[in-house]
């Protein structure tokens, strides 16, 4: 356990949070005056890209660089808080498909046409249902936040119980880092050598939206199961089961939106974050109702 404590440390320390943050933030503003300069670069002909990707077509697609590493560490934080808190390492899930949709807003800026047929282009309709889904994404975060701050009575003899789940997420958050930054580094490194060979078969703009994405919701799935499983352990409580189960389900819905498209997509990524939040909600009504002496 203390060679686990001592990786723990290293990776996942309020130290190594701020030096991880601060590393991310000089990359994003290195990537986005990248992205900028390939995109004059380009467009005065300068260098030929070979592409035809909406990417480099307008300086305000740029912003898409930047915001695609802020993603990257809210990855990081997500496995930061998993050992800490269930409610918040949930919230980043949350957090991360939010701003996945307000990413795609920044290429959507780019590209709309301002007529009065707005509501007949597929393109100009897309962006308004992300605009209003990041709104009421946004609220839902609150008010699931809100939810997640209520304390939970737990009685003290629990309190051995606590610290061995705990333990056991940290082994869980160890064994992330690694697999999250490596299948980041893979989906970076096979994208630019595609763009940089100028494949024929680059993927289009909805495919690289979720590039990385949809193995990590995958893997998430995956990570929710086996936290369901370990629980089971240390609690015999009908709503904090239920509870679990239920956020299982939220992060089946996020991942089975990257499976589609358009409306449908939007339509499922604010019910995964509806659900999440009317279980948290009926779960903290539960404890308010369970007294101390019948745990």
């Amino acid at each position: 356990m203390n060679f686990l404590n001592k990786i723990y440390q290293i990776f996942l320390s309020e130290f190594a949070k701020r030096r991880i943050e601060k590393t991310i933030l000089y990359v994003a503003l290195f990537g986005f005056f990248i992205h900028l300069i390939l995109i004059y670069l380009s467009k005065f002909g300068v260098v030929n890209l070979s592409l035809e990707s909406e990417l480099f077509k307008n300086p305000i697609s740029a912003i898409y660089t930047p915001f695609s590493f802020i993603l990257v560490y809210e990855v990081y934080l997500l496995i930061y808080y998993l050992p800490k808190s269930f409610t918040t390492y949930i919230t980043k899930q949350y957090e991360i498909i939010t701003l996945i949709i307000i990413r795609k807003l920044f290429k959507d800026l780019s590209a709309l046409e301002l007529t009065s047929d707005w509501f007949q282009i597929k393109g100009d309709l897309q962006f308004t249902y992300d605009i209003l889904a990041s709104v009421i994404l946004f609220y839902l975060i609150f008010q699931f936040q809100k939810q997640g701050m209520q304390k939970s009575t737990q009685q003290k003899d629990n309190k051995l119980k606590i610290e061995r789940f705990i333990s056991r997420k940290k082994i869980i958050a160890i064994a992330l880092v690694p697999i999250f930054f490596m299948m980041a580094f893979v989906t970076l490194f096979n994208w630019t050598s595609d763009v940089s060979l100028g494949s024929n078969d680059l993927a289009s703009f909805e495919t690289i939206n979720n590039l990385f994405f949809d193995e990590f919701f995958t893997v998430l799935i995956l990570v929710d199961v086996v936290l369901l499983l370990i629980s089971f352990f240390y609690t015999d409580k009908f709503h904090k089961i239920i509870r679990n189960s239920g956020f299982v389900v939220s992060t089946i819905l996020i991942r089975m939106s990257f499976g589609v498209s358009g409306l449908i997509s939007t339509i499922l990524i604010v019910l995964a974050v509806l659900f999440g939040l009317a279980i948290i909600i009926i779960h903290n009504k539960f404890e308010k109702n369970t007294l101390p002496n019948n745990v």
